[in-house]
């Protein structure tokens, strides 16, 4: 039995997929690629522990506050232009970024980048829901998602080269220029995203904030993305440090070992996308949840192992958080109405990032590094991580639930008609 036609992606929709990943790759990597630069960062502007701490946490703040204050306005525009605007926002805070020469300069780079990189993603949410039909969006994500592996596996080494071979700049400047040509390509290429402004109301941009946060379907959506951030920015502040003092990993070893992470979470993307189409976005979550549960459990427990151990216990991990991620994010772009989307993903994004620091310094409450450099309590980050996968799995049931009886609703709609 072939495929339906209108699951069969257009050229310009697979332009439209390449694009938004490209987008996601820029960004992530520019949020990424400070913290290995740490190293060489902190001798070089004679910066401490803390004050590199906090240049790396403002912009995660940061982004997570535009991503509030920008809600209200995001379906008053294009949507083309709302995103060129930040892009180009990004671009030149990335480029301040790459010019700094003291901490408070650099400082004051980050914020102004988070600025506007925090938008980026929601933007690109909303553009998904508008180009796209639901049972597809599982695959769309796949692909986009790949930007989070191929930022691990392509960018951070090629920025740590980069910086190894001419300074810390330079890795700044490659973003920049990468960005540069895909900001050039969405000017000329990309058409207007102009059908939500058909049915927008005459309320201003506060008042439409207002009434997406209060919305209670969008509240519970909210609360599951505050869970589902929870498990990976606790376990990932972390993770060196646990593989260095506790597994035993060598420092040149930790690569090899995101390398080849990435690698298979790169391949494995698409196809978990696809999967979430065809098996439904819930069944693909929940094999995700249980995936992840287990090897958390089995992971947070583990002594000295060797390296081939560990590198298949965190492809299968990583393959559960994929699982988890794809096929979430995909139903969150079901829960707003077309009106709403560019305020719902904004928020939604906002909680993501702010949550995530959250989660970190809860995560920093719990563990404790002994003198030998050995991590403690670990486990109760585990069993920590793990509940908080549980209580998603309720709510990311609802989700489904809400998202399938509104197109129940849609479907007998237009069976009157």
């Amino acid at each position: 039995m072939t495929q339906p036609t209108e699951k069969i992606f257009t050229p310009y929709q697979i332009f439209m997929i390449a694009v938004l990943a490209f987008i996601q790759f820029t960004v992530i990597l520019d949020f990424m690629v400070l913290s290995p630069l740490g190293a060489i960062l902190m001798p070089t502007l004679k910066i401490t522990t803390s004050q590199f701490g906090f240049v790396v946490s403002a912009y995660a703040f940061s982004a997570g506050a535009s991503g509030l204050l920008a809600a209200g306005f995001a379906d008053k525009f294009d949507r083309k232009k709302f995103l060129l605007f930040f892009y180009v926002g990004f671009i030149i805070g990335t480029a301040l970024c790459a010019l700094a020469t003291d901490y408070n300069f650099l400082l004051f780079a980050r914020i102004f980048t988070g600025i506007f990189g925090g938008v980026i993603g929601s933007v690109g949410f909303a553009i998904i829901s508008d180009l796209f039909k639901l049972e597809v969006r599982g695959r769309v994500m796949g692909f986009v998602q790949m930007a989070f592996a191929a930022s691990q596996v392509l960018g951070l080494p090629i920025g740590l080269v980069l910086a190894n071979s001419f300074d810390w700049h330079a890795p700044f400047w490659m973003i920049v220029g990468v960005s540069a040509v895909v900001g050039v390509v969405i000017f000329v290429k990309m058409e207007p995203v102009t059908e939500h402004l058909k049915i927008q109301s005459d309320s201003n941009a506060f008042q439409h904030l207002a009434k997406t946060i209060s919305e209670p379907h969008y509240l519970r959506a909210f609360l599951g993305t505050i869970l589902l951030s929870t498990g990976g920015f606790m376990l990932m502040p972390f993770g060196s440090a646990y593989g260095t003092n506790n597994l035993g990993l060598k420092l040149s070893e930790l690569p090899i070992m995101y390398g080849i992470t990435g690698i298979f979470s790169m391949l494995f993307g698409p196809m978990i996308g696809k999967l979430s189409d065809k098996l439904g976005k819930f069944n693909t979550f929940l094999i995700g949840s249980i995936i992840s549960s287990i090897m958390v459990g089995i992971y947070t427990q583990l002594g000295i192992t060797p390296l081939w151990v560990i590198i298949i216990l965190n492809v299968i991990l990583f393959t559960g958080i994929s699982a988890r991620m794809i096929s979430s994010s995909a139903l969150m772009t079901a829960i707003p109405s077309m009106k709403d989307r560019g305020a719902f993903m904004s928020i939604n994004s906002s909680i993501q990032q702010i949550s995530g620091g959250v989660a970190s310094f809860i995560a920093g409450l719990i563990v404790v590094q002994q003198p030998n450099g050995i991590l403690d309590h670990y486990d109760i980050l585990g069993y920590t991580v793990i509940g908080s996968m549980v209580v998603a799995i309720g709510l990311i049931y609802w989700v489904d639930q809400y998202v399938r009886q509104r197109e129940e609703s849609k479907k007998l709609e237009e069976m009157k008609v």
